[in-house]
């Protein structure tokens, strides 16, 4: 597993896909926090730094297909894909290893994006616990998002494939929750509120640690990669 994550972590920065997804995240999540604190003084810190994660999510389900299109639609489209399968390497370790590879471009661009909050100790007094609820919740969002891509990635061997589907899902889970408001029927309703992401999310920006969302997250992201190995598994065999 280590050394398809460290080859994984590698091609990022080896074509354009890092520094586009690093880029592109930075500029557009500085451009937001600039808009909604910096430039609005007077505004509630409190209330503009939770509208800030809200968009921030509508951000991550746009640009984090860019990390997982290519990490198995790649292999199949270059053929190197049946090198993968005969390595000695277990299915659920090359899985992890790609989808380990993502996380971490992902949680270091989100960490650097983060240092932002020390500019509002500078002009305003943020609630801390607010902060780190909705860090915490938009990380596990994005743990999701990327497990689920890499499912779909899994599915094609065309890249841009992969990213729009990878897309169009992410903002489904988001957009479901508007969608449940408008059904009358209550047991359909319940169930899309179950897997709408938006409703899942709302504790953390509302201040709460809620261990049921934190365990949904996980447990929704542990489905797609198994489901990825179980897609890998029966290529194996065929």
């Amino acid at each position: 597993m280590g050394a398809i994550y460290k080859r994984e972590l590698k091609a990022y920065f080896i074509t354009p896909i890092g520094y586009i997804f690093c880029g592109m995240f930075l500029a557009v999540s500085g451009i937001l926090f600039s808009y909604l604190n910096l430039l609005n003084p007077s505004s509630d810190s409190t209330t503009t730094v939770s509208e800030y994660f809200v968009y921030l999510v509508m951000v991550f389900a746009v640009l984090l297909p860019l990390l997982t299109m290519k990490l198995f639609s790649e292999d199949r489209r270059s053929r190197t894909e049946q090198i993968l399968l005969t390595t000695p390497v277990s299915l659920t370790g090359m899985v992890m290893g790609k989808y380990l590879a993502a996380v971490t471009i992902y949680a270091v661009t989100f960490i650097v994006n983060s240092f932002n909050f020390v500019l509002l100790y500078i002009y305003c007094s943020p609630n801390l616990s607010v902060i780190m609820a909705n860090i915490l919740g938009i990380f596990l969002l994005g743990c999701a998002f990327l497990a689920i891509g890499l499912f779909l990635s899994a599915l094609t061997e065309n890249q841009l494939i992969a990213a729009v589907t990878s897309i169009g899902v992410t903002i489904s889970t988001i957009l479901v929750d508007f969608l449940a408001d408008l059904v009358d029927v209550e047991w359909i309703r319940v169930v899309l509120k179950w897997f709408s992401f938006s409703s899942r999310y709302a504790p953390f920006a509302n201040e709460v640690l809620d261990v049921t969302a934190i365990v949904y997250f996980i447990s929704f992201a542990a489905v797609f990669l198994f489901l990825t190995v179980r897609v890998y598994e029966k290529r194996r065999w065929s």
